[in-house]
């Protein structure tokens, strides 16, 4: 696997929600390395989107938006879970991509299809919020991409994920060379948003078993 930089970060933030499907989650805490393969993701376009939290400007909670890319912003939602999102675009865009659901990989045990249950298998809380995911602890990773193909259409196959992870196992790996095939649908709970509701900025694996059911 080798670490994203910075630079994929910087980009445009629906380009990097499609481009951080297939990629890898790492955290290693307390010894243990556990990983999960990101399936689902929605983008947050900054703070004209309304269903973004940048929407409310500048505040304590969403400074890390504000913030340079390639950076952690962990919340916590009704009082117990945890959401985990990535920093993209230039510092003051405020924008950001939520990631929704992992394919549990190696050390990963628990429920995955949902932000909260996400990071309670991951063990993302809010010591992570403005982690710099260019660390050697907490960071996101790309797959070995098959010789002179293209890393943004070449994936793992998801087969391994029609398995649970064992509990402190590893999930065999994957052949390479499966082309990713990615749906869009609107994000989940942002009813609130008006318009930025029915906007289709929630992609994932189709046909992926790990993905999050409305």
């Amino acid at each position: 696997m080798r670490k994203l930089p910075r630079s994929f970060y910087d980009r445009d933030t629906i380009v990097v929600a499609r481009e951080l499907l297939g990629k890898y989650l790492v955290h290693r805490s307390r010894g243990v390395k556990r990983i999960g393969r990101i399936v689902e993701v929605e983008a947050y376009l900054g703070p004209h989107d309304l269903a973004a939290h940048s929407a409310r400007g500048l505040t304590d909670r969403t400074k890390v938006m504000f913030g340079p890319p390639g950076h952690a912003y962990v919340y916590l939602i009704y009082g117990m879970y945890y959401c985990m999102n990535v920093v993209t675009e230039r510092e003051g865009h405020a924008s950001a991509v939520l990631l929704r659901a992992i394919e549990p990989v190696k050390n990963v045990v628990g429920r995955t299809c949902g932000p909260g249950l996400l990071c309670k298998a991951m063990r993302i809380d809010k010591r992570l919020n403005a982690h710099d995911l260019l660390s050697d602890n907490f960071y996101i990773a790309a797959p070995e991409s098959v010789r002179g193909a293209s890393p943004r259409a070449v994936i793992p196959s998801p087969s391994a994920a029609r398995r649970e992870a064992r509990p402190t196992g590893v999930n065999e790996a994957p052949p390479k060379g499966e082309v990713l095939v990615i749906a869009k649908r609107p994000r989940i709970g942002v009813d609130y948003a008006r318009h930025w509701a029915r906007r289709h900025l929630r992609f994932y694996i189709k046909g992926c078993p790990f993905v999050s059911r409305p």
